[in-house]
């Protein structure tokens, strides 16, 4: 269902089509991640991916036109950079750990998280006390990243008509 939203996503030239299946997408996704037992990332991609995204998207497309325009490139540039985007992906990953594999180093310090989270932060909750203590930088570098989108959005629709260049045009 993945594949075929991706599809339908990049052949739809309708922006509002193209909104809503970014929406189906974000869903389908979200499922991808609670069935891997990851409730927290599914929570946060339903809410922000297709919440938020979706609102913010069509409130975009009530500023503009709901056509998208025709490239003035051929095809060729695109298939270079998805292509070249999608080796050095492949290079990154290639020396990862297999999947599920118990000696994975990730496993190795699971225990050790529980153990310690309790005495050295005081938060009874390990998960809480990963996040608030001992990631709190990453946590908060994430929602200061989070809180520039959204002003960076607020921004650009909170423009003067005249600076749009009128409502005349979509």
């Amino acid at each position: 269902m993945l594949a075929v939203t991706t599809v339908a996503i990049v052949r739809v030239r309708n922006l509002f089509a193209v909104a809503v299946l970014t929406s189906i997408y974000s869903f389908l996704m979200a499922t991808v991640m609670l069935v891997l037992d990851a409730p927290d990332v599914a929570l946060t991609e339903a809410a922000v991916g297709a919440g938020v995204g979706t609102v913010l998207i069509v409130g975009v497309l009530y500023l503009t036109k709901t056509d998208e325009a025709r490239p003035v490139h051929g095809i060729l540039l695109p298939l270079i950079v998805a292509g070249g985007t999608a080796a050095v992906l492949l290079f990154g990953v290639s020396d990862t750990p297999p999947f599920g594999d118990p000696a994975n180093p990730v496993h190795a310090q699971g225990p050790d998280y529980v153990a310690r989270s309790v005495p050295e932060t005081g938060i009874p909750n390990v998960v809480s006390a990963v996040l608030a203590s001992y990631r709190s930088f990453d946590t908060l570098g994430e929602t200061l990243v989070i809180f520039t989108a959204g002003i960076a959005i607020l921004m650009l629709l909170k423009r003067s008509p005249s600076k749009r260049g009128g409502k005349g045009e979509r």
